[in-house]
């Protein structure tokens, strides 16, 4: 058991993915970024793909968190699950759209934390304002980078956080609920889950047309957040 404990520190939960995917050769990384990490691994795999350095990548967002909650905090017990979530990403054959807008918030991370006892802290008041504020202030300044209109957008698919939150949102960004996909009353919120498992069920559904453009959109714990614009 001690042996197995010291392994985990050495390395991440993607050098076990390559392991059981029996992957030969690739480079492995492990982000830690909050709830909307998987929007930096989706970057960062972009990144590599359009420098050439690689012709695919795995983002996978995965996240045991009763591990993490404590049985007696209503503001966490009730909402977060267990869940993990892949996308395999890979150069396009033709020109695609693609901005990201990516910040980061680290002087007020002590809203949503873990502290050394283990157990997940969340300031209920606190995130609220920040969820229903920054992320759609995100969402503008990304569509302003991206020269694109909310109108041209087929789906926000954004971190399922919390249903009261993500209507929020709405309300401000000024668009219908419909536009926004929502599967939170399914899974709860999973963290780095969710974005990924949106997606497939987004793409699984037929949703999506060619050259459709769609908004990923993360934001908790750090504080971090990120939008994306992609053309599917």
């Amino acid at each position: 058991m001690q042996q197995h404990q010291l392994k985990s520190l050495c390395h991440g939960i993607s050098y076990e993915i390559q392991k059981e995917l029996d992957i030969k050769r690739c480079m492995c990384m492990d982000i830690l970024a909050g709830c909307s990490g998987y929007i930096n691994g989706f970057d960062i795999v972009r990144k590599y793909i359009a420098m050439g350095d690689t012709d695919y990548g795995i983002v996978v967002g995965a996240d045991v968190l009763s591990k993490y909650t404590d049985e007696n905090d209503i503001n966490t017990k009730v909402l977060l699950g267990d869940a993990a979530g892949a996308t395999l990403i890979g150069k396009a054959k033709s020109v695609k759209k693609y901005y990201k807008n990516i910040i980061s918030e680290g002087q007020k991370g002590e809203i949503l934390t873990c502290y050394q006892d283990k157990k997940i802290f969340m300031d209920g008041k606190q995130i609220y304002k920040f969820g229903t504020t920054k992320p759609v202030k995100c969402v503008q300044e990304l569509l302003e980078i991206a020269n694109e209109k909310m109108d041209n957008v087929k789906y926000i698919i954004p971190h399922q956080s919390n249903l009261k939150m993500m209507r929020s949102m709405c309300t401000k960004l000024e668009i219908p609920e419909n536009k926004m996909y929502i599967n939170i009353q399914k899974y709860g919120n999973t963290f780095n889950a969710t974005i990924p498992i949106a997606l497939n069920e987004v793409i699984e559904r037929g949703f999506l047309d060619k050259n459709d453009k769609i908004i990923l959109l993360g934001y908790g714990g750090g504080l971090n957040l990120g939008s994306i614009i992609l053309e599917y």
